[in-house]
């Protein structure tokens, strides 16, 4: 989630800061615009490449293929599976130049590395060490059609949290007349943009083209970066308000889906995961077999997406733990609530809940406790399964018969019986007959400000997700997210 920066003092002390030591990063939500388009859709590939899997101790902020046409139309393009997170391809300005960057229901605004001749990401040493500046970095001198956007453009208001639209061009050094007259367009002063979990953005507000296969967006508006803190990639913000993607594409009042493909397909180049935007994907035959639960909606975060959560049963024996009220609902100040964000990688549950689910799981499993593992990699319930002939995969295939099942009970009775590896998963490769899987949920820290909960991206994987804006609810159904992008053409043999 974003917070950004209103008053005009620490505006210019962070700017100050970040010019000192070439930071420049950050992220936010807004409302949603009325927006007018074609009943068409866009199916778009998210693809995912990880060298290993990030661990609670890291803290990393959590985030393609050629399109592909479908018999009715829709394009095809792949979300890459990279880290812990999933990269979508854009196109942006003239010639294009296609820039990978993170998509992230978490946040509005779309931003990109930018630099003439490089991109700095500061403390990013896994960004470093992994060559992660392999993923391409947008050059506005190589664009005939990039201009600075105008601190009288809405998207300046917006990028800058305004209650006041003439704030942005007080700022950039307008005079009163001119703002009454309307006639300073000056350049939108530096925005700062902050993430959760402690990275950092500053950069200008920047326009261009936007090739989106079957349509093009003449005047998108994004965040033009040329150095960052804890943010090696860029990020496509999803969310609710006017800066976000699916607004600029046209969606903003109709909706989008994905279904994520699970950790092992990292690195394989020849699948993507399905990113469809459009009202298509909501036609009644679609969305019978999706369980659907209403966003709630908060005035402390309005452009994030958040769902109420009412218990969660361990096993089969329908032992269910009861939520506070706090994952439910909000209090005055717009607190509480279950955020759904894909840029984060972990469900994130408060204490009591949390530990009352380990205690649960604990008092049901019987495999021996990989007390080491859990010291090494911070999560707190790791098991020594035994492993035949080392072979995992016929072990994930009776994965039912290891664990408990975990199931997610959200407002409206809608259930979600997560499958078995969005659980507990294979911290290394098995060996000596036997392999340590750990459950991937984290403690929710600081619940008592934000979110009460986040449900994360790995408890998303197998599962296609349905973001409905236009009625405001989101729908849930376990599946085969290889069948599915199969079914979109996103599947190459090799």
């Amino acid at each position: 989630m974003a917070t950004r920066i209103n008053v005009l003092f620490i505006f210019l002390f962070i700017t100050t800061f970040l010019n000192i030591f070439n930071i420049n990063q950050a992220r936010q939500h807004k409302n949603p615009s009325s927006s007018s388009s074609s009943s068409s859709f866009l199916v778009l590939a998210l693809t995912k490449s990880s060298v290993s899997l990030p661990t609670p101790k890291s803290q990393t902020q959590e985030r393609i293929k050629k399109p592909l046409e479908s018999s009715t139309g829709a394009v095809m393009e792949p979300l890459r599976e990279v880290r812990d997170g999933y990269l979508i391809t854009l196109n942006i300005g003239t010639p294009p130049q296609a820039v990978q960057v993170y998509m992230d229901t978490g946040s509005d605004l779309t931003w990109v590395p930018c630099g003439n001749l490089s991109f700095d990401c500061i403390d990013c040493y896994d960004f470093k060490n992994n060559n992660l500046k392999s993923s391409s970095i947008f050059s506005p001198l190589h664009s005939s059609s990039s201009i600075r956007a105008s601190c009288a453009s809405s998207f300046c208001v917006e990028i800058h949290s305004s209650d006041n639209a003439f704030d942005p061009c007080a700022i950039a050094g307008c005079s009163v007349g001119m703002l009454l007259k309307s006639t300073c367009l000056r350049p939108c002063p530096t925005f700062a943009y902050t993430y959760g979990e402690g990275g950092l953005v500053s950069g200008i507000l920047t326009r261009d083209i936007l090739k989106a296969q079957t349509r093009d967006v003449p005047r998108f508006s994004f965040g033009c970066v040329a150095s960052t803190y804890h943010e090696p990639i860029g990020i496509a913000g999803f969310g609710r308000g006017l800066l976000s993607l699916p607004s600029q594409l046209g969606f903003a009042q109709k909706g989008f889906s994905h279904c994520f493909l699970p950790f092992k397909f990292v690195n394989n180049p020849n699948i993507s995961s399905p990113l469809i935007l459009g009202d298509s994907l909501l036609s009644g035959n679609l969305t019978n077999s999706l369980q659907f639960t209403p966003m709630l909606n908060t005035p402390m975060y309005p452009n994030s997406y958040y769902i109420g959560l009412e218990s969660i049963t361990i096993g089969t024996n329908v032992t269910v733990t009861q939520v506070p009220l706090t994952l439910k609902q909000f209090d005055s100040q717009g607190n509480g609530g279950m955020l759904i964000d894909s840029g984060t990688t972990y469900t994130h549950l408060p204490d009591p809940l949390y530990s009352q689910i380990l205690t649960s799981l604990q008092s049901t499993i019987t495999y021996p406790r990989a007390t080491e593992t859990e010291s090494r990699t911070g999560f707190e319930l790791c098991y020594k399964v035994p492993c035949p002939n080392n072979n995992l995969t016929s072990l994930e295939n009776d994965a039912m018969m290891m664990f408990p099942s975990i199931t997610f009970h959200f407002l409206n009775n809608a259930a979600l019986l997560l499958p078995q590896s969005n659980s507990f998963y294979a911290m290394s490769a098995p060996s000596d007959g036997s392999v340590v899987k750990c459950l991937l949920f984290r403690n929710m820290e600081d619940g008592d400000y934000g979110p009460a909960g986040v449900f994360g991206s790995f408890q998303q994987q197998n599962v296609k997700v349905v973001y409905d804006l236009e009625k405001e609810r989101i729908g849930f159904q376990a599946m085969d997210c290889v069948t599915e992008a199969v079914s979109h053409g996103l599947y190459q043999s090799s």
